[in-house]
């Protein structure tokens, strides 16, 4: 069958934006392999004491990686070993060990040399907004990119890339729908995912099925389940309608089917 390669910023984007179609690629026979950038040093501490873990925080979410990676199925993962760049205007920004301030050359090299070992079919990553603008996602996107090129260069590329996504329209209900104190977080919050354009997205996976494992996998990863969030205790009910559809961008090869693709894999030849 296939392989399916996902290329991430920090432990636990895995589940939250692509568990359902890495446990849908495990399910039909595919190999899945993740390629995350970072150990998430400079995350948020939840569940556990902050002047104890913040020295070791990478360890643990390395750990925590792990116990998510095999709920969902992955057969290979791999880190590039930068560091956690935190956010714009920040001093972990500025680190030059951090993703971020790593030269693009050189972390596309690092993934190119994953890339050649695997071949991957389809590869997926984010946008080039990264979702919400973190550095460490944009960085992804740029470094994927510049990988795939040097690939292209070598005579090789995979049948398809992918960017994930969130319909803006979507986005824009679900977050009306949120109740008063989950929308107050919201506001408060300095992160904003405004969505994705609805016309640009172009597969839609149905990962009904999957929403139990995707939902531990993520719970898997202690120290970034607040447990105050909305996210955290939203109903079970909502949780499905909300993530038992996952969206997805083709940014490179050809569509496999009418759209909505509704299968990453869809139109790739079997090996």
């Amino acid at each position: 069958m296939g392989t399916l390669l996902l290329v991430h910023a920090h432990p636990d984007d895995e589940a939250i934006s692509t568990g359902g179609a890495m446990l849908k690629a495990r399910a039909d026979g595919h190999r899945v392999v993740l390629v995350t950038a970072t150990r998430g040093e400079v995350g948020e501490i939840y569940n556990m004491d902050e002047a104890a873990t913040r020295p070791r925080l990478g360890e643990v979410r390395t750990a925590e990686l792990e116990h998510a990676a095999r709920i969902l199925g992955v057969n290979r993962g791999e880190f590039l070993d930068y560091r956690d760049s935190g956010m714009v205007g920040t001093a972990d920004n500025e680190n030059p060990k951090s993703f971020h301030q790593a030269p693009l050359d050189q972390a596309a090299a690092k993934l190119a040399a994953i890339l050649r070992e695997e071949r991957p079919d389809v590869v997926v990553t984010y946008d080039a907004d990264g979702t919400y603008g973190h550095p460490d996602h944009i960085k992804a996107h740029l470094v994927t990119n510049a990988a795939l090129d040097l690939l292209e260069k070598e005579g090789w590329r995979p049948s398809k890339l992918y960017y994930t996504g969130i319909p803006r329209t979507l986005m824009q209900q679900f977050m009306a729908a949120l109740p008063d104190d989950a929308q107050r977080q919201e506001r408060d919050s300095t992160i904003t995912i405004p969505g994705t354009p609805d016309e640009l997205l172009t597969t839609q996976l149905d990962v009904s099925d999957y929403v139990d494992r995707k939902r531990e996998a993520f719970a898997a990863h202690v120290t970034q389940n607040d447990p105050n969030s909305w996210f955290t205790t939203m109903a079970d009910q909502i949780y499905r309608m909300a993530f038992g559809t996952e969206y997805y961008r083709l940014a490179r090869g050809k569509p496999g089917s009418k759209p909505p693709e509704n299968d990453l894999f869809v139109g790739v030849a079997d090996k």
